[in-house]
């Protein structure tokens, strides 16, 4: 059985706030609520305690 990888659906920058969501239709992320700072290198405040493989039934 392939293993289904996931995406967060939101995310925020750690420097500046700017909210983004997943937006299913167009596959990419949107502005959610506020823009930040137009020249931010934004740092995602998604890391290594999100896991993007979901788990499945294993096989015998």
């Amino acid at each position: 059985m392939a293993a289904r990888i996931r995406r967060p659906r939101a995310r925020t920058c750690e420097r500046c706030g700017r909210e983004e969501r997943l937006d299913d239709a167009t596959g990419s992320w949107v502005v959610a609520d506020g823009t930040g700072e137009v020249y931010c290198i934004h740092e995602w405040d998604i890391n290594g305690s999100f896991v993007p493989f979901e788990d499945g039934p294993t096989e015998a």
